[in-house]
């Protein structure tokens, strides 16, 4: 079985079938106190309501976007996990994730309560110099999950860090 079939069958997304198959499609569960799958930040191109619990989102190629995932059973919480992405172009290769088609290129990934809030203040941080998270530099985004996965605190990403990227981006660097 393969194509859409298929991924009825697996239970996967169903990106709509127009011009978005370029796009990376994340499947968005919300069920109070239980699962709660969202976007901390991140550009949406397009939005599919699929029932009142799920939903796919989708982006543009090179959209970069952050993707927040908890999980509890009647003892606690068993899943905290945050992965901050850059959806892809066609025909790149890329890292698959869990409720995200095809996959991205893995800036950030890390695990446990701890870190996800680190990251979370850390964003937040971002927001409170005047930058857009989704602008800010890949390789900040591979720092922060350095540090905070060798249990260091990241460096700021201040206005002159950003500035600074934006010229090497402009120069094609």
């Amino acid at each position: 079985m393969t194509g859409i079939a298929a991924l009825r069958v697996r239970g996967g997304p169903m990106p709509s079938p127009c011009s978005h198959d370029d796009m990376t499609h994340v499947e968005l569960t919300w069920i109070e106190k239980k699962i709660e799958h969202w976007i901390r930040f991140g550009r949406e191109a397009h939005e599919q309501i699929l029932d009142r619990r799920r939903r796919v989102v989708s982006f543009q190629p090179d959209t970069i976007f952050a993707f927040v995932r908890w999980a509890a059973n009647d003892f606690g919480t068993i899943v905290s996990r945050i992965d901050i992405v850059r959806a892809i172009r066609p025909g790149q290769p890329y890292q698959t994730l869990s409720s995200v088609r095809p996959g991205g290129e893995i800036l950030l990934r890390l695990e446990g309560w701890p870190k996800v809030e680190a990251v979370l203040r850390h964003i937040d941080a971002v927001e409170a110099v005047g930058i857009e998270p989704d602008a800010v530099s890949p390789d900040h985004w591979r720092h922060v999950h350095n540090r905070l996965a060798a249990g260091h605190q990241p460096r700021a990403y201040t206005l002159e860090h950003h500035r600074a990227f934006l010229l090497r981006r402009s120069a094609g660097l």
